[in-house]
């Protein structure tokens, strides 16, 4: 095992290579842009893998500021909603199950962005949707230039390019339940310089109602960045800032199926006092320096903290799952009817720390594109959680003490990883494209528990080490001018974290797509792929417990296997002087324990948690000449296993419902620079119980109804 400081020098040596190398280049020109993992809409219909790109026409026609609802029409994506906003989401990926989107490698402009990508992966923060250009996904084999989760696949969010030339927008949004959106811009380049300011500004009141009282159950959230770039004959440098803090007055306490039915959108008193606080900084310096007229390098330097405290009731779980068995008293405890004394709300507070140093080569052969690198990185967190303790007396939370943070409450955890990757593009024919990858990942987690607040005693220490190899290989072969076969297979690998012990394996799996394209009037796709997982894992924690209740570490739960089809149909129909777009996507997934497992208590063909059996969408629009252009989403997921095994289970509360929306969305343009807008939101007003987890029955957001502007200049 190579230790921490010996990848420190490996790096230095790295550098010192790369400085050596620009001393003496004689090179093109290397351009001032974002890191992007696949490019455009037509460039992931040629991937020798499967991909998608939401683009910024879609994303600016629909005012996308919720990641859920955008990912919902990307095939293979699999979202579990949790509080109607799209704050800290649920995403899974083909094998990837959704847990707080643990299991899916998640990234801003090429740098990874979730709190502690190796130690906590869990997405406690996502970057705020309203601000992104553009959002790419990236399945297959190809995703092993990234990671480190390679199992299901990689989201690269593309933030806000510096303009060419100066100007700016300004994007404001007002709606129902004081919801509103501003999204503000200014920038541009001069002689090789380029600088842009932006910010998101986002609040609602929220659309719960809380018992008992006059408070919110919405949020606030700013968010700034600010970016100074600089690009030369042959080279670029690009400085990137962002800051952002939120204010969300949300909770894990949901509602009792009996409550759900009567009023979706009911909290109950005792989720009244909870409150999410957080604050993020994120630093890039991205260089590129175009070596020779073949060799492009790439260096990213990156350093992510995050700070969060949410505020809130533990164990409300318990209080619903006894009334939803007939418990009269917890129901009345619930409804704020009957006094209770020990009510435990604990201050969810953890700091996160993730930096480190990307190199790549991008080297151009002729007939072979290779892509050569590797990063050094280290993650950690700090979790010191004291425990207020509340009486309800008449309905009303009084304070009686608080309990200082020992044990579980009060630990450290830590990663430090060392990652390599080759992949050489290989156009070995006219029709024959071929991608071999090999990622190498050398990954050491810790965890420090200290028995004592003032952490003065020796903690309990735990740690696991993994190194994996991980191969893929895939290709495409153009049948005709139209029509392309593809294929693939890889290694897929996910860490467990930092609360790993040391006896335990990371998850891995061998995982194989295959498909056809057709590329002509119309775009049609359809992929195959299955997952075959040695040990698969869940990532345990209170928003997401693992199958066997545990809610921090990680729960092993053995042999597994993914299984589906991917579809989908872009075109554009002319009809009666308009235009018609058209987008449908439709994934179907079987998702099953591939064999019996006594200690575990687990069955063949017990079903996984939190992926749904079919998922559809389908994007279409009415654009005239005129300037008023109208648009529909039409969103399907299917009902989801709430643990494993719930096929296996007679309970009416082991499944979440399928649920059904669709969205609105009128535009008219005032000229070439402004467009006005009418956004309906779940026009139909259909809600379901989207989740059970972590503590209770929880809704979609209900209908609602916005107006806004964009406006250019």
């Amino acid at each position: 095992m190579i230790r921490y400081g010996n990848r420190r020098s490996r790096l230095g040596i790295a550098v010192a290579s790369a400085i050596t190398a620009i001393a003496g280049a004689t090179a093109q020109s290397a351009e001032l842009e974002e890191v992007t993992i696949v490019g455009s809409v037509a460039d992931a219909r040629i991937l020798p893998g499967s991909g998608s790109v939401i683009d910024n026409e879609q994303m600016t026609i629909e005012f996308a500021n919720d990641i859920n609802q955008l990912l919902k029409t990307v095939p293979g994506v699999y979202i579990r909603e949790e509080d109607g906003y799209g704050l800290r989401p649920n995403i899974g990926i083909r094998g990837a199950t959704s847990e707080r989107a643990s299991k899916v490698t998640l990234m801003e402009d090429g740098v990874m962005i979730a709190p502690a990508p190796y130690s906590n992966p869990a997405a406690y923060y996502f970057p705020t949707t309203l601000r992104m250009h553009t959002t790419e996904v990236v399945k297959g084999a190809p995703l092993l230039r990234y990671g480190p989760q390679t199992t299901g696949g990689v989201i690269n969010m593309v933030s806000t390019p510096i303009p060419d030339a100066f100007g700016g927008r300004v994007n404001l949004r007002y709606g129902q339940n004081a919801e509103a959106d501003l999204l503000a811009s200014v920038g541009g380049k001069r002689n090789g310089f380029g600088f842009l300011l932006e910010t998101a500004q986002r609040r609602s009141d929220g659309f719960k109602d809380i018992d008992g009282g006059d408070r919110d159950s919405g949020y606030d959230i700013q968010d700034y960045v600010f970016k100074l770039g600089w690009e030369g004959d042959r080279q670029s440098l690009l400085f990137k800032a962002q800051y952002s803090d939120e204010t969300s007055d949300e909770t894990y306490l949901g509602l009792t199926d009996r409550d759900f039915a009567r009023d979706e959108n009911r909290r109950y008193g005792l989720s009244a006092i909870d409150q999410m606080n957080n604050e993020h900084e994120g630093y890039s310096l991205t260089y590129r320096l175009a070596l020779t007229d073949t060799v492009d390098l790439t260096a990213i330097a990156y350093r992510n903290n995050f700070s969060r405290n949410w505020f809130k009731l533990s164990g409300g779980g318990s209080l619903v799952s006894a009334a939803n068995a007939g418990d009269a008293d917890a129901q009345a405890v619930l409804d704020g009817t009957r006094d209770i004394s020990g009510l435990s709300y604990k201050n969810n507070s953890r700091d996160y720390t993730s930096e480190g140093v990307d190199l790549n080569l991008d080297i151009d052969l002729g007939e072979h594109q290779l892509a050569l690198g590797g990063r050094l990185h280290q993650d950690d967190m700090d979790r010191f959680q004291p425990v207020d303790i509340y009486d309800q007396i008449d309905g009303q939370l009084v304070q009686t003490g608080t309990v200082l943070p020992t044990g579980g409450d009060n630990r450290l955890e830590d990663a430090e990883a060392m990652t390599f990757w080759a992949v050489d593009t290989w156009q070995i024919s006219d029709a024959l494209k071929l991608n071999l990858a090999l990622r190498y990942e050398d990954v050491e987690s810790s965890r420090r528990q200290y028995g004592d607040v003032d952490r003065m005693t020796a903690p309990s220490v735990r740690g696991n080490d993994s190194a994996e190899w991980l191969p893929g290989a895939s290709f495409t072969y153009a049948l005709s001018d139209s029509w392309q076969v593809l294929g693939g297979v890889h290694r897929g690998f996910s860490p467990l974290g930092g609360g790993a012990r040391e006896n335990e394996d990371a998850e891995t799996s061998v995982n194989y797509e295959a498909g056809v394209r057709y590329s002509g009037a119309m775009f049609l796709e359809a992929i195959a792929f299955y997952s075959d997982f040695e040990n698969k894992s869940e990532n345990c924690s209170n928003a997401s417990p693992c199958s066997n209740g545990a809610t921090s570490g990680a729960f092993v739960t053995g042999e597994a296997e993914i299984s589906g089809v991917e579809m989908q149909l872009g075109t554009s129909l002319n009809v009666g002087g308009l235009n018609m777009p058209v987008d449908a996507m439709y994934t179907y997934t079987q998702a099953e324990v591939s064999g019996n497992n006594e200690s575990l208590g687990f069955a063949d063909g017990d079903r996984l948690a939190s992926v749904p059996e079919n998922v559809f969408s389908l994007r279409f629009g009415l654009e005239s000449d005129m300037g008023w252009n109208n648009y529909a989403v039409v969103k399907y997921i299917d009902d989801m296993c709430v643990n494993i095994g719930c096929n296996n289970v007679a309970s009416n509360f082991a499944e979440t419902e399928e649920l059904l929306v669709i969205d609105y969305i009128s535009r008219y343009a005032l000229n070439d620079d402004a467009v006005v807008f009418l956004k309906v939101d779940n026009l139909l007003d259909e809600q379901s119980i989207v989740s059970r987890q972590p503590d209770g029955a929880r809704p979609n957001r209900p209908r609602t109804a916005s107006v806004g502007v964009q406006w250019s200049f």
